[in-house]
């Protein structure tokens, strides 16, 4: 499965996309991901308040992962 496909297929609280504690859980499947450059490409990034969470768009976790794999 692609990084694509992880992102979207992810179980989510919201179906709009993950909150933060999600995103930490999400993360941990990746050896060589750059956390400083995964948080830096989210930086500006349109978020969805919802039930007092901020919830961040599939499409800007996929950008934030190409951005921050390293190989």
């Amino acid at each position: 499965m692609n990084n694509k496909e992880k992102v979207y297929n992810y179980p989510t609280k919201h179906k709009e996309g993950f909150i933060q504690s999600e995103i930490d859980i999400f993360l941990t499947e990746y050896q060589n991901i750059n956390i400083d450059k995964f948080n830096k490409a989210l930086i500006g990034v349109t978020c969805i308040d919802k039930e007092n969470e901020i919830i961040f768009y599939r499409c800007d976790i996929i950008k934030a992962l190409y951005y921050s794999i390293e190989t």
